[in-house]
Parts: C-alpha cells; sequence; structure tokens
C-alpha cells in the first residue's frame, strides 16, 4: 500500500542510505537521502519533506546522540510543522525519548523492522496532514500511560501509601529494576497532588552528560560558555510550582550532586553564568535502578543528598512478582498498539496468555509492552497468536534449575548481566562480551532486550 508523504532521509552510514532508498520508495510518494545533516536546510526548501528520518550520530569520534537534539531543534526552527522521526542506536534510547519531549515524532531503533519503520512513517506523515488541517491539539497526539495497579499485596500497598503521600510536598525516591513503571508511578504521583494543573517537568540524569549537566538543570545566561548565545531556562526553573522528575539519579557525577543540594536545601537556582538566585517551588520525586545505600557507603553518592530526596521510599517490585497484570497490562498495550498500527485485533489467544504468564520478563513492564507492540505488528488475525509473540517456551524455565537452560537462555542471562553490570552502555557490554555492536545489537532485538 503506497502512503501519501515526502520523506527526508539522513544517515551518513552508506549501507543504511542504500537499505532505505530500496525500501520506502514501495510505501512513499517521494524519497530523498542526505549523507549529512549540514544539508538539511538546503533540502527542506526544495523538497519540502513531510517527514525527516533523523540518524542521531554523524562524527564518527562522538556517539552522545546529542547531534540528532541539535538538528532536531534547528529542524523545527525552520519548520514546525515537519514531524522528525529519530533513527537511533539501543544505547541512545534514552536520548530519543527526550528527543520526542523535545518534539520529535517517535523513534526507531537500529537495526529496524521495516513494517514497524514504514508504519511509523506512514503515522507521522498523517500526524502532519491532520495537523494542516487543524484538527490536532496540542498535546492531543500524544496517549496518556495512565498506572495501571494490580491486585498483588505490594502493589495494593504501594496504592495506598500513593494516596497519602500524593497531595503533600514530601520528596519521593522511587526504586526498582530497569522497566518497573518508575516514570508512569512518578507522574500517577503528580496528577494526584495539588501540582497537577501544571506539568511534570522529567529530567533523565543518565543521559545528560556531565558538561551539560549545569546548563539543562540550572540554565545559562548568553555568554556563560562557548555556545550560550541566548539566555536558557533550566529544568528546575521550569518546574516552578510544579513537579520535578529526575530520572535515574544515582547515574549524576559525584562532583556535581552538592550544586544539586544546594537547590534543594535553599530552593532557589542560579543560572550557569549568573550571581542572581531565583526562588522556585518545586517537589522532587527520584528515582533509579540503583542501590543508592551501597552507594553511599563506597563514596559513590553523597548521604546528605540521599537523606535529602528520601523523604519517602517507594520500592517497584519486579513484574514477576506481579504476575496478576501480566494479562490485563498485555491487555492494554494490545489496545494501544492496534489503534496506532490500525490491526483489528479484539483478543489475546489462551495460548499466547499461557506462554505470557510463564516468560521471565528480565525487562519487566518494558519487556512486556515491547512483545506486544511487535506482537500486534506481526499478528495476521483477530487475535495475538504464541506464534506472534517472538518468545521462546523455554524462557519460562526456572534458573533455579540450571541443567535445564539452554545455550540461548544462558547467552540472554549473560547479555543481561552486562548490561546491568554496564549501566546500559553498549560500548562497554560489547568490549565486555568480546562481540562487536552489530552483534550485540542482533542478539539484543533476538532476545527483547
Amino acid at each position: 500500500m503506497m502512503n501519501k508523504g515526502k520523506i527526508l532521509v539522513v544517515d551518513d552510514n552508506t549501507g543504511i542510505r542504500s537499505a532505505l532508498s530500496v525500501l520506502l520508495p514501495k510505501h512513499f510518494d517521494k524519497v530523498e537521502l542526505l549523507s549529512s545533516p549540514k544539508d538539511i536546510h538546503a533540502m527542506m526548501r526544495g523538497f519540502s519533506p513531510d517527514v525527516i528520518l533523523l540518524d542521531m550520530n554523524f562524527d564518527t569520534d562522538t556517539n552522545t546522540g546529542n547531534e540528532g537534539l541539535f538538528w532536531l531543534s534547528e529542524i523545527k526552527k525552520v519548520n514546525p510543522a515537519v514531524e522528525v522521526v529519530l533513527f537511533t542506536a539501543y544505547a541512545d534510547i534514552a536520548l530519543a525519548v527526550e528527543g520526542m519531549k523535545r518534539g520529535a515524532f517517535d523513534f526507531v531503533v537500529k537495526p529496524w523492522d521495516n513494517e514497524k519503520l514504514v508504519s511509523i512513517l506512514a503515522s507521522a506523515c498523517g500526524n502532519k496532514s491532520t495537523a494542516k488541517k487543524g484538527k490536532v491539539a496540542d498535546g492531543e497526539a500524544t496517549q496518556a500511560v495512565t498506572m495501571h495497579w494490580g491486585n498483588s499485596e505490594k502493589m495494593l500497598s504501594i496504592h495506598r501509601t500513593v494516596g497519602k503521600i500524593a497531595p503533600t510536598d514530601a520528596s519521593i525516591l522511587i526504586t526498582g529494576e530497569n522497566g518497573t513503571g518508575k516514570d508512569v508511578l512518578a507522574a500517577e504521583i503528580h496528577r494526584l497532588s495539588d501540582r497537577a494543573a501544571k506539568p511534570m517537568v522529567c529530567v533523565d540524569a543518565g543521559a545528560i552528560t556531565e558538561t551539560l549537566f549545569e546548563s539543562e538543570l540550572f540554565g545559562h545566561v548568553k555568554g556563560a560558555f562557548t555556545d550560550a548565545h541566548a539566555d536558557r531556562v533550566g529544568k528546575i526553573e521550569q518546574a516552578a510550582g510544579s513537579t520535578l522528575f529526575l530520572d535515574e539519579i544515582g547515574n549524576i557525577p559525584l562532583s556535581l550532586q552538592a550544586k544539586l543540594l544546594r537547590v534543594l536545601q535553599n530552593r532557589t537556582v542560579s543560572k550557569v553564568g549568573s550571581s542572581r538566585s531565583v526562588p522556585v517551588d518545586i517537589r522532587l520525586i527520584c528515582a533509579t535502578n540503583r542501590n543508592l545505600e551501597e552507594m553511599v557507603r563506597n563514596g559513590e553518592f553523597r548521604e546528605d543528598l540521599f537523606y535529602r530526596i528520601n523523604t519517602i521510599h517507594i520500592p517497584m517490585p519486579p513484574l514477576r512478582e506481579r504476575t496478576d497484570e501480566i494479562i490485563p497490562l498485555a491487555g492494554i498495550f494490545m489496545k494501544r498498539y492496534a489503534d496506532k498500527y490500525r490491526r483489528n485485533l479484539h483478543s489475546i489467544s489462551p495460548e499466547a496468555e499461557q506462554m505470557l504468564l510463564h516468560h521471565n520478563w528480565n525487562g519487566n513492564i518494558r519487556e512486556l509492552q515491547n512483545v506486544i507492540e511487535k506482537a500486534v505488528i506481526m499478528s495476521e488475525t483477530s487475535e495475538l497468536l504464541p506464534k506472534d509473540l517472538g518468545i521462546s517456551s523455554q524462557s519460562a524455565v526456572s534458573l533455579q534449575n540450571p541443567e535445564n537452560e539452554t545455550l540461548e537462555m544462558v547467552e540472554e542471562r549473560t547479555i543481561r548481566q552486562a548490561m546491568e553490570r554496564c549501566n546500559g552502555n553498549l560500548t562497554h557490554v560489547a568490549k565486555l562480551l568480546n562481540i562487536s555492536r552489530p552483534t550485540l545489537y542482533t542478539k539484543l532485538k533476538k532476545y527483547n532486550i
């Protein structure tokens, strides 16, 4: 099926451009490809794309993804109506999410799934078309993620706690494994608070480089440093009267923790390059997958900052401890992605439900969400079947019985352990496992990590 719309691909990888030059013209009216983002402005004037598929890294010596964020901003300055889909590696997902906060339509992870890529680009084209007609209000296109409360004792206890603390200004620390829904819980607390009239301001502390940390959080004045061409309001000041959510706070460098502590103690913030302090009224929620108490003992996290952010501690249990939520969450995700990808799906087969219930879910809710999204895309009937899920029945075997483990199970566990050890840095993971990054990407996709 041919989709209306003009696509501009910006990627410095010759192989990727070659592959997309074959794939995309089968699905879209016009497709152009660029190797350098420096040519984007000229191409936008002549070609006028509906959607730009933008790589996040172009400098071979740099792998931060910040180039993608920069060019996203430049594109939006020239033409805010152009939709941007970020083309990213697994290691850049946090930055891609930040990109969506800054106006990107969506992101696609390399190595990509052809059908998913085409579907996202088609949706982006449709979104731009609808926006032109004035039928989409601000924020309407983004589907809100709501908290799903299960019936497990732990989740019911958290639910009761949230009801008590949400109306207060107490600082909250949410801990738990990756993918357990810490960000969703933070959003729910904000929604139930007295500050809900203003949007919660989110900062992924793990995605900000040390050099940009102060500018991102505190803001800066014009001329404070080389590229400070104008005054900028920091995230903390943006959150005045609302909630500031600091995700992955355990990744903040020790050298910068003191500066954050001063802001929280004094409730004032000074822009980089300015001596003037601005009072800020914020409610602080932090989250991390790291053991902060152990980090304090090891001298990696300030004890005074730990107690400042930890008035209320909420540990989020992993999905394997809240199995009653698996099928309801799967149903929610199925409906969400069936609507997004326009699939006629009504149910999950009993056999598929059993596979879901017996899977290990080391990646927790995020892994479940990814599995269901892929299943929706691959489905050919009105219900999700076991073959659509793409998970092995062998994964249900308990790790308590290592004699029953397959080679694939050992490999998956080894990769997950390496990911945890390297805090998700794929360059370090690849070196630790002594494999190339492309091989690592393939295995991450294989095991839905």
